[in-house]
C-alpha cells in the first residue's frame, strides 16, 4: 500500500531544450498516490514536452525524476511503462485492425515458447475491462469497431496491464459525449480509490473542478503554481496564472444590450423541428449580433445548427435575409458558413497547406481556363492569415502542425473570403487553451462588429455568457428562455436547463 502522504512521483528542476527553444525551464511536479493532479497551461506552456519526458519519449537535459522515493531514468517509453508510468495521449495509439486483447497486451504479449497464448490474453483482458466497469466489451472485438469511449477504455486497460502506478491522461474527454465523460470520471474515481495516481490534462476548466484534487500550472516552460486545490482556487486566479491577465480581459467588450435592435435580421428560425430531437424552436439573429445556444449535450444545440445549414431534415422555417433556405448548397450560396465541432474530421484537410484549407470553399474563384492561379490564391490566404493573426504566419505549412486555436482561425478565414452573412460556430474553442481562446473570442467579436451574424454553440456556459449578446436556453429540444446574456448568470441558466423553468 502506497503512503498517500508522500508523493509517488516527483519531477524536480526539469529542463528540456530543442534547437532555439527552451521548452522546459526548471519545471517541478509532485503527485500523490490516489489523487487526480491536473496539469494546466496554454498551448506552448510545456505540458506536452513534460509528459513526453515522463513517458520516456524525451530525455531531460537537467533535473531528476523520482518514483516511489527512488530516482529513476526513463530512457524509452518501454522503460517508463515497466516502471509503472502509462500515458494516454489525445490521439490514442491503438491499432484498429487488431482485437481488444491484442491491443491491451501489444508489446508484452502473453506467449509461451514463442507462441501467443490467445486464450490467456483474452481472459486477462476481460478481467482488466471488468475492473474498469466495462466487462461488456469483448476482448475478441476489433478495436476499430469501438466508439471513442470504448477505445479509451481499451487504452486504460493497456495501462493497467503494466501495473501502472501513474497514468497520464492528455485531453481524455475531448472526443467524448456528456454521458461518456461521466463514465470516464467514474473510472478515474475507481482507479484513484485503488491508489493509482492520475495526471490529468484538460483545457476545460469546469472539468478540473469536478474531477481534480490539486493543480499545477505551467507558463512559458516554468511552474508558476503547484499543489493548488482544484475546487478551492477561483477560476479567475487559474486563468491569471495561465495567461498573465485577468479573466475579465479574456472576453472582448460587447455592445450595450439592445444595440442591435434596429439592425436587419440575418436569420429567422420559426418553429424549427428536428424529428426526435428539437421541437418548435424559434429565434432570430440580427446583423452584427452573436446569439448563443446554451444547453446540455442532447438538448438539440448542434442539431439546430445542422438544420439551419441544411444538413439535417427539419420542419418549420429557416429564413436568411427574409428568404427560405433549403439544403446545404443553398445555404452556402446564400452566405451561411459552418465551423463544425469536429474540425479535424469535418473541416480540415490535415495534410494540405494552410493556404489550401483557407481557400478550399472557393477554389473556382482562382481557376482560369482550367488552371489554378496559385499566386492569387496564396495572396488572398496570406491576407486572411494577417487579418486573423494566425500563427505561425506561414501559408505553406501543413495545417496539422498548427495548434487547435490556429486551426480554428483557418476555418473562420475560409468563410471570410466569401463574405458570409451568417456564421454557425459549433464548439469553436474545443481543445483550445485559455490564452488562444481569448484570441478567438476577439476574432469572433470583430466579425460580428463587421456586420456578420453569429450563431454559437458551446458546452461551456461561461463562454456562451461571456461572448454572446443574447442567449437561447435549451432543455430537451425546446427553448425555455431567450434573454440578453447580461441578464443571465451560470446558476440561473443551469436551473433553467435542469428544471426547464424560465426564471
Amino acid at each position: 500500500m502506497e503512503d498517500i502522504s508522500s508523493p509517488i512521483l516527483v519531477m524536480t528542476g526539469i529542463v528540456k531544450q530543442f534547437p532555439g527553444v527552451r521548452a522546459l525551464d526548471g519545471v517541478d511536479l509532485a503527485v500523490l498516490p490516489g489523487e487526480v493532479h491536473c496539469l494546466l497551461g496554454q498551448n506552448g506552456a510545456g505540458k506536452s514536452t513534460l509528459i513526453k519526458t515522463l513517458a520516456g519519449a524525451h530525455q531531460p537535459d537537467e533535473g531528476t525524476i523520482r518514483l516511489g522515493g527512488a530516482e529513476v531514468r526513463l530512457p524509452t517509453p518501454v522503460a517508463a511503462l515497466r516502471r509503472g508510468i502509462a500515458t494516454l495521449y489525445q490521439e490514442l495509439d491503438l491499432v484498429d485492425g487488431l482485437s481488444v486483447a491484442d491491443n491491451v497486451f501489444l508489446g508484452h504479449e502473453k506467449s509461451r515458447l514463442g507462441f501467443v497464448r490467445t486464450g490467456d490474453a483474452r481472459r486477462a483482458a476481460s478481467a482488466l475491462l471488468a475492473r474498469l466497469g466495462h466487462g461488456e466489451v469483448s476482448p475478441a472485438a476489433e478495436v476499430g469497431s469501438l466508439s471513442p469511449a470504448g477505445k479509451q477504455v481499451v487504452s486504460m486497460a493497456r495501462a493497467l496491464s503494466h501495473d501502472a502506478r501513474v497514468i497520464v491522461m492528455d485531453e481524455p474527454s475531448a472526443a467524448l459525449a456528456h454521458d461518456e465523460v461521466a463514465n470516464l470520471f467514474r473510472i478515474i474515481g475507481e482507479l484513484t480509490a485503488q491508489g493509482v495516481a492520475v495526471v490529468y490534462i484538460s483545457h476545460r476548466l469546469e472539468e478540473i473542478r469536478e474531477i481534480g484534487d490539486r493543480v499545477t500550472v505551467l507558463k512559458d516552460g516554468r511552474t508558476v503554481a503547484s499543489g493548488l486545490p482544484a475546487r478551492g482556487t477561483p477560476t479567475r486566479e487559474i486563468v491569471a496564472l495561465m495567461t498573465g491577465r485577468d479573466m475579465a480581459e479574456v472576453f472582448p467588450e460587447r455592445p450595450v444590450p439592445g444595440s442591435h435592435d434596429g439592425r436587419p435580421e440575418v436569420l429567422r428560425v420559426e418553429e424549427l423541428t428536428v424529428p426526435g430531437v428539437v421541437s418548435d424552436v424559434s429565434f432570430t439573429v440580427r446583423a452584427g449580433e452573436i446569439v448563443g445556444l446554451a444547453g446540455l449535450v442532447g438538448s438539440g444545440r448542434s442539431e439546430i445548427l445542422e438544420a439551419v445549414y441544411g444538413a439535417r431534415p427539419s420542419g418549420g422555417k429557416v429564413l436568411l435575409d427574409g428568404k427560405p433556405v433549403r439544403g446545404i448548397g443553398a445555404a452556402v450560396a446564400r452566405g451561411i458558413g459552418l465551423a463544425p465541432e469536429e474540425r479535424k474530421a469535418q473541416a480540415l484537410l490535415l495534410d494540405e497547406s494552410v493556404t489550401r484549407n483557407i481557400t478550399l470553399s472557393g477554389l473556382g474563384r482562382y481557376a482560369r481556363f482550367g488552371w489554378l492561379d496559385r499566386r492569387r490564391e496564396r495572396a488572398e490566404a496570406v491576407a486572411q492569415i494577417d487579418a486573423l493573426g494566425l500563427r505561425p504566419a506561414d501559408p505553406d505549412r501543413p495545417i496539422r502542425t498548427l495548434s487547435g486555436g490556429n486551426q480554428q482561425k483557418a476555418v473562420l478565414a475560409r468563410w471570410l473570403l466569401d463574405r458570409r452573412r451568417l456564421l454557425l460556430l459549433d464548439e469553436p474553442t474545443r481543445g483550445v487553451d485559455v490564452g488562444a481562446r481569448a484570441d478567438l473570442y476577439a476574432v469572433i467579436r470583430a466579425l460580428a462588429d463587421d456586420g456578420i451574424g453569429v450563431l454559437l454553440v458551446s458546452s461551456e456556459l461561461p463562454e456562451v455568457l461571456g461572448l454572446a449578446d443574447r442567449v437561447v436556453v435549451l432543455r430537451e429540444g425546446r427553448a425555455v428562455r431567450t434573454a440578453p446574456a447580461a441578464d443571465l448568470d451560470e446558476h440561473r441558466v443551469l436551473d433553467m436547463i435542469m428544471e426547464g423553468s424560465a426564471l
